[in-house]
């Protein structure tokens, strides 16, 4: 079976030719101009996805609240405008007369690391990715927990630090807050305006800068926090982190010796395991919702 699949994030969109066996063939990328709104958004895919053909069915992983059920955007944010309420399944069925299934962006990097990458020995896993904010995935007995509303895992948005005064603060008490890859870059301009992303971060970290890994450091504790407070409460095999700034090995294993720092000694046996799929994780958990 041949699977056109589909990434949708707010930067890039992945497309490619998924099988059984996790290989992508005819990949490619293009800018997504998620500011443009949902509607330009969706048309450009339809454009994009004519190009193909050869394929049994179309899998869409995207960003924003997605009822996988009905195929629509449940809640997007101000990243892609006009994006809730989106059809996207009925949408894609329309235009190409092939069976649709979309679903969240993490969801589906959780499914592709299940099948094809980094927790496929693992029955009951949870999966964080960090970049703008922080997504989040439950998986259990190797499916998808969804919640009654179909949007559980909104890890980004648990509560890690006192709520702000009357008086209001620039900063929510969430996770994301403190501890996303936005988080880590503000947190280094303060100390060095010249670190403007994660990528000038690195390489002045790669040159030995000493105030920058105390920055890495303190990040990383605001990264264990979270994960002690979800590894208490879901008590799962495996944890598996992804996103940009998870690609460095020696940052996951900084984090998961201060997560064993706040985890009772009955959970210590945890791993924490660094995202395989690299940027394909998307498009194979799409397509492993035709695929199993």
């Amino acid at each position: 079976m041949k699977i056109l699949a589909a990434d949708i994030g707010g930067t890039n969109t992945k497309m490619g030719i998924c099988d059984e066996r996790g290989n992508v063939d005819q990949y490619k990328e293009y800018p997504t101009e998620s500011l443009k709104g949902g509607p330009h958004v969706i048309e450009k895919l339809l454009l994009q996805l004519a190009v193909y053909a050869d394929y049994d069915a179309i899998a869409i992983s995207t960003a924003g609240q997605v009822n996988s059920e009905e195929g629509y955007i449940v809640y997007a944010n101000e990243n892609i405008p006009d994006y809730t309420g989106m059809k996207i399944r009925d949408i894609v069925e329309n235009r190409f007369k092939k069976p649709v299934r979309v679903e969240n962006d993490v969801n589906a990097a959780a499914l592709g690391e299940a099948y094809f990458g980094a927790a496929q020995s693992f029955q009951d896993f949870l999966c964080l990715t960090f970049g703008t904010g922080i997504g989040g995935a439950i998986v259990i007995d190797r499916q998808i927990y969804r919640g009654a509303k179909g949007v559980a895992a909104e890890f980004g948005h648990i509560i890690t630090h006192p709520l702000p005064d009357k008086r209001g603060g620039e900063r929510k008490p969430y996770y994301e807050s403190y501890a996303s890859t936005t988080a880590l870059v503000r947190m280094a301009r303060h100390v060095d305006p010249e670190c403007v992303d994660g990528k000038v971060f690195f390489g002045k970290i790669r040159e030995g800068n000493e105030p920058l890994q105390q920055v890495l450091h303190a990040w990383a504790a605001e990264v264990a926090v979270g994960l002690a407070s979800i590894i208490h409460i879901f008590n799962p095999s495996a944890i598996i982190v992804g996103g940009g700034v998870m690609e460095q090995e020696e940052l996951v294993r900084a984090v998961e010796a201060q997560t064993q720092d706040l985890i009772m000694d009955s959970f210590a046996d945890v791993k924490i395991l660094k995202a395989s799929l690299g940027n394909k994780a998307g498009l194979l958990g799409a397509a492993s919702l035709f695929l199993r």
